[in-house]
């Protein structure tokens, strides 16, 4: 009777098991961050744009948390002490370099490193994981091609102000298919041809050898090694969006530092697009749908990062308008991903994913501070206030550099219910929360498929 008990209870747990839906695995993965993008920046964007909180299209994705985003050098998250300290969001942030690395390798570490350890030894990322797979791979920022966050994803140095050799290694080194940033030597903030370079971002020397079509590493794995298609211009970028496209392509926006948010204007301004962004570069959409048909060509699936980076150098000046404004254009390109996605492939092969690497300003609604209670004093962090479509929210900056809060996360897609399971916190302001390593160790998985 016991040993019948027994094997009706496995029969039954079997039944069970086949009844449960299989989980699905991504062909595709598509990690978009928003380099200092907090909770009160998206809703900056949602209030100017619809006059109403939570309107961007990431807040219609099925998965919603938060993210903690500490370095090796940080001390954690700690709900109680954000309650009771105004302050104590300030305190030991990461910075972009080392949350990138931890988005792409899944190991926390210094502020600072890119793409290796506490003991600066080399880490694989995941980039090469999927290359070694046969997948593409790709980035794409609003912001210098070498800075820290698409570095992260492809090189391994330690500092990240080593632009010079960082952007040797992406270029000549690294196996990845596409490269879309700034950082252009023949052009100032406003795509205004300079009449001698300025290397700031890329050495001459490699410079010239993109110029001269010289090929270095092999991107497909035959053993031969590959050239870069090079671009530069709006139009190019554009033509790219449908038809055949070259098998690697490096594209430099014309352009500086960022797309728009550098470009010449009144600190002060009150109304974003005021004056119009450069029109000679291209939009972080149009450069992500670029990205995505080079990409696509490869059956066996693609891994593709894009920044919203010009986000945090808003943040970092405090400069309301333009923090609007590239918001904005964040929630333009999540649509031209999720147009890809409905166009041509599904949710059933592709993941979605958008959130931050840390929050930049220490954004606000006007008044919050430090309030006074019986047993002393405690933080009081108010919403923006809603001035309708079209206007500015009431917001108040804290800070020039990054704070230590809670980042959002959104996911759709296949395989995107796996990432509730690491949501073992809880945060009383934000909820449910997971740790920014949890969501590499979640795409490992679906890269060693």
């Amino acid at each position: 009777m016991k040993f019948m008990i027994i094997a009706i209870l496995i029969i039954a747990m079997s039944m069970l098991d086949s009844c449960r839906p299989k989980e699905q695995t991504p062909a595709n993965v598509i990690l978009i961050i928003g380099d200092g993008t907090g909770f009160n920046q998206l809703q900056a964007g949602s209030l100017f744009l619809h006059g109403k909180e939570n309107a961007l299209r990431m807040f219609e994705f099925p998965v919603q948390m938060a993210v903690s985003t500490y370095s090796s050098e940080g001390q954690g998250y700690d709900p109680q002490k954000v309650q009771a300290d105004f302050d104590y969001l300030k305190q030991k942030p990461t910075d972009s370099a080392a949350a990138a690395t931890a988005l792409a390798t899944g190991v926390k570490t210094y502020n600072s490193a890119i793409g290796v350890d506490v003991n600066k030894k080399s880490v694989v990322n995941y980039f090469e994981l999927a290359e070694k797979a046969g997948i593409s791979t790709g980035v794409v920022t609003s912001v210098p091609f070498s800075h820290a966050t698409p570095a992260g994803f492809v090189a391994h140095d330690t500092s990240r102000s080593n632009y010079h050799q960082i952007a040797q290694e992406m270029i000549d080194s690294s196996a990845v298919d596409v490269i879309f940033g700034c950082g252009h030597p023949w052009y100032d903030e406003d795509n205004q041809k300079l009449r001698e370079p300025h290397y700031s971002y890329i050495s001459a020397e490699v410079w010239d050898g993109v110029q001269s079509g010289r090929a270095r590493s092999d991107a497909d794995g035959d053993g031969d090694a590959d050239p870069w298609t090079f671009i530069d211009t709006r139009a190019q970028f554009v033509s790219l969006q449908t038809g055949d496209a070259p098998l690697r392509v490096l594209g430099i926006a014309p352009v500086a530092s960022t797309l728009s948010a550098n470009r010449s204007g009144d600190s002060t301004q009150t109304a974003p697009f005021m004056p119009a962004p450069n029109s000679l570069s291209p939009t972080l959409a149009e450069m992500a749908a670029a990205a995505l048909n080079i990409l696509d060509d490869n059956q066996q699936g693609f891994y593709l990062m894009i920044e919203a980076g010009a986000i945090d150098w808003a943040c970092h000046a405090n400069h309301s308008a333009r923090l609007v404004e590239e918001v904005i254009d964040l929630d333009k390109t999540l649509q031209t991903v999720i147009n890809w996605v409905e166009s041509h492939s599904n949710w059933e092969e592709s993941l979605v994913i958008v959130t931050a690497d840390h929050e930049t300003g220490f954004l606000t609604g006007p008044e919050s501070g430090e309030i006074a209670v019986t047993e002393g004093h405690r933080a009081d962090y108010k919403p923006l206030v809603n001035r309708g479509i079209g206007q500015l929210p009431g917001m108040e900056w804290h800070a020039k550099g990054h704070t230590n809060q809670l980042v959002p996360f959104f996911a759709k897609g296949a395989g995107s219910e796996r990432f509730l399971d690491y949501a073992t916190r809880t945060d009383p302001w934000r909820g449910k929360y997971i740790d920014n390593i949890d969501i590499p160790t979640v795409i490992k998985a679906y890269l060693e498929r």
